[in-house]
């Protein structure tokens, strides 16, 4: 176990201005924004701030009708919180890993949890999966993000990145997939033989399909969101 003095403490576990842009990774678990305008971030996030930083709950129409009901439809979706001001603003989610993805004119889609962070000049969407929601309960919700600036996602442990060709496509466990390309567009894939080899009802046997040229992100975990409710 490393012991230290206060002076040495502090110097080995300080912040540190690394003059990477608006997000910077302060620690692969924590999250540094260099705030001078307004972002948007995960609610329940913010571990720390520095300087003079407002915080607002989305508002239930600040982002239209549209977006209102589709946040009714997939239960609590992505609830969001406005950070505005100038300073330095620290998030984290429950010590995920965080990976920093800067967007240029291009866009993804994340797995609606593990969305921590995304600059102001991001449009964002939610989206549910086809087919999905008679399957799992609540269905499985992604957010899409596209444009131009910078998105910070979280993942137990390191993200694997796999490519999706139309010779080989990709199948994932929904509870363990993390993002996807933007002009992907996965379908759902129920494998019984699977099922009954696994031996449970759900996970496994229930499968994202990707087909076409894109990426998927996943994680070393199955990170179980919604919950059957029979």
């Amino acid at each position: 176990m490393s012991r230290y003095s206060i002076d040495e403490f502090i110097d080995s576990t300080g912040q540190r201005d690394l003059g990477e842009g608006t997000f910077e990774l302060e620690r692969d678990r924590m999250l540094e924004i260099n705030l001078d305008g307004k972002v948007w971030s995960k609610m329940g996030s913010m571990v720390a701030y520095l300087g003079d930083i407002k915080f607002t709950r989305e508002g239930v129409l600040e982002h239209g009708i549209g977006k209102m009901l589709k946040k009714a439809v997939t239960g609590e979706g992505v609830s969001l919180t406005k950070a505005e001001g100038s300073g330095k603003l620290y998030l984290a989610d429950d010590g995920k890993k965080i990976s920093i993805i800067n967007l240029e004119n291009q866009s993804i889609f994340v797995n609606g949890n593990d969305l921590l962070a995304f600059e102001e000049s991001i449009n964002w969407d939610i989206k549910m999966l086809k087919k999905v929601a008679g399957l799992m309960a609540g269905g499985l919700f992604s957010v899409k993000l596209e444009g131009t600036g910078m998105v910070a996602i979280t993942t137990h442990y390191d993200p694997l990145t796999l490519s999706v060709t139309p010779e080989n496509p990709v199948f994932t466990d929904p509870n363990a997939t993390v993002a996807w390309s933007g002009n992907l567009l996965p379908d759902l894939k129920t494998d019984v033989s699977l099922k009954t080899f696994v031996g449970r009802s759900s996970g496994e046997s229930l499968q994202m399909a990707f087909k076409g040229e894109g990426f998927v992100v996943i994680q070393p975990y199955e990170e179980v969101i919604y919950q059957a409710t029979t």
